[in-house]
């Protein structure tokens, strides 16, 4: 295969990986960026220092959410940089998704 064309499947197959959603949030999902600052594998709860989110109505602070998903917490750690889905559930704040930022 001649070397331009090498060149353009591979950068048409990075440019269609930037496109693709995460597998663990839909992209008009908000996602809010913070710190963890303590994980409660036992009881279910992360708590962040967190910026705004925008969906909730919430200004930068530092809370405790409970997980829809147990193994959300897997990965996490105290100081670990984050990006996050949160909802309003039963009037409760609960974390959907997380990433643990590189």
């Amino acid at each position: 295969m001649p070397a331009l064309a090498t060149r353009f499947l591979a950068s048409l197959a990075l440019l269609s990986l930037t496109f693709l959603p995460s597998a663990s949030w839909s992209q008009s999902e908000d996602k809010a960026q913070g710190e963890v600052r303590k994980v409660d594998r036992d009881n279910q709860k992360i708590t962040i220092q967190h910026g705004e989110i925008k969906s909730l109505d919430m200004p930068p602070m530092t809370m405790v959410f409970t997980v829809k998903d147990p193994a959300l917490l897997e990965a996490a750690k105290p100081g670990d940089k984050v990006r996050f889905v949160a909802v309003r559930e039963d009037g409760k704040f609960v974390v959907k998704a997380i990433e643990v930022a590189p």
